[in-house]
């Protein structure tokens, strides 16, 4: 009987993980930092103006979207670069 090896998750897993230490040390080398949040941070769902999470903008067709908490217009990207940034500084 044949067995099966199950190695894609572990060869992927291994891969990835080259892959970020060498991204890592280039960004060291360049004066850099590689910054890492959690998958499932609502970076483009929360409001980088009033911190207010808008449950509507999980539909990833939304490229756009005003907080109805504080008006304020948000581009789904740069709302979520903006709160990367700002993890990224309280993580320091």
């Amino acid at each position: 009987m044949a067995r099966s090896l199950h190695f894609g998750k572990s060869v992927h897993d291994n891969g990835w993980g080259m892959f970020t230490t060498f991204l890592k040390y280039k960004l060291e080398d360049q004066g850099k930092q590689l910054i890492r949040i959690d998958k499932w941070y609502p970076s483009s769902q929360t409001c980088s103006v009033c911190g207010y999470k808008n449950p509507e903008t999980k539909d990833l067709g939304m490229r756009e979207w005003d907080c109805p908490n504080c008006k304020s217009h948000h581009d789904r990207d740069l709302n979520a670069a903006i709160n990367i940034r700002k993890l990224s500084s309280l993580n320091k």
